[in-house]
């Protein structure tokens, strides 16, 4: 999970309380709950501004790791070899309604294609609602967009080579919902998008009681104001 405080639209907005905790912390705990995860790992920037980040990573018992604040690309690459892993779940540190399930399930998409996929996501056909996604990349795949990935736009997003310049090296899966629910935004980059996901965890007292993403888009569902509140 790439994490930083540096953001232009909300600063700080990884650390920003949500129900009486950081958000960060909330996503941290909602990554150990998928089950196909062998291990959470925060990747965040050298920058002393992200000291913090590097604490709340320690108190909720996940791995850090430390590199280029603009060289995101890098910065995955190097945490990767790191940690050793052989397929990365790539999700954004401003997504504190990520759900376990909808990420194991594009893990297990990848996995169950027994090498025939490089990559699986449920962004490359949007129908989960913005703030679930979850992208999955073998270490060999991640690797090589690192290696000829040169343009700012994909050391800046990660898979933006793979998806946007080069998808033609690649064998890439989509995770699709049965129902579109895209029109949905519960990420973090503005004040009502936190405004939203504030009421939301208060609501359904989320930070105690786990809920499936489904169970939240019922209940915004039945409150459209939600729907419309940081559209």
């Amino acid at each position: 999970m790439q994490a930083r405080t540096g953001s232009s639209r909300l600063p700080g907005k990884v650390l920003l309380e949500v129900a009486g905790e950081p958000m960060l912390a909330h996503q941290i705990r909602r990554l150990q709950r998928v089950e196909e995860l062998d291990d959470v790992v925060v990747a965040t920037t050298v920058d002393p501004a992200d000291d913090p980040v590097v604490a709340v990573a320690e108190a909720e018992g996940a791995r850090w790791f430390r590199g280029s604040e603009d060289d995101v690309l890098d910065r995955y690459f190097r945490a990767t070899e790191e940690a050793s892993a052989e397929v990365v779940l790539r999700v954004t540190a401003d997504c504190p309604l990520l759900d376990p399930e909808v990420a194991g399930l594009v893990l297990s998409t990848l996995a169950a294609q027994d090498g025939l996929l490089d990559y699986a996501s449920n962004v490359v056909e949007r129908t989960y609602p913005a703030g679930l996604d979850a992208e999955a990349l073998t270490a060999e795949a991640l690797a090589q967009v690192f290696r000829l990935g040169r343009s700012p736009e994909a050391r800046e997003h990660v898979t933006w080579f793979l998806l946007r310049e080069r998808p033609d090296l690649f064998r890439i899966g989509s995770v699709t919902d049965d129902v579109d629910n895209s029109d949905l935004r519960w990420t973090v980059d503005h004040p009502r998008d936190l405004e939203l996901v504030r009421w939301l965890y208060d609501e359904l007292d989320l930070a105690r009681k786990p809920r499936s993403y489904r169970e939240v888009v019922a209940y915004v569902r039945e409150h459209p104001e939600l729907a419309t509140l940081n559209t």
